[in-house]
């Protein structure tokens, strides 16, 4: 689906570091910087971030952004609670493994 919506191999390896990456937009980096804050435990979205959000997203798109990232969240730690491994689509050649 990413990338039938223009998802490219650049776009999935500037994600080890995506604050240097010119692949991505100020707007994708303001997304995915929000995706690091909640996935972080316990959950870290600072002030600052949640006003730049604020600044570039709607309420409803916010709601929708941070739903579609609590939702990804929960399937992660639900599949490492039951010890459910990655199919390798990728061999980790964008997202290498990390420990848990």
């Amino acid at each position: 689906m990413g990338r039938q919506r223009g998802l490219t191999d650049e776009k999935l390896k500037a994600l080890n570091d995506i604050e240097a990456s010119s692949a991505l937009s100020d707007l994708e980096k303001l997304g995915l910087r929000y995706a690091i804050a909640m996935t972080e435990t316990p959950v870290a979205v600072a002030d600052e971030l949640f006003d730049e959000l604020l600044n570039n997203f709607s309420n409803p798109q916010l709601v929708e952004l941070t739903s579609c990232i609590a939702w990804e969240n929960y399937r992660a730690r639900f599949d490492h609670a039951l010890g459910i491994e990655a199919e390798g689509f990728s061999g980790a050649d964008y997202c290498p493994p990390t420990s848990v």
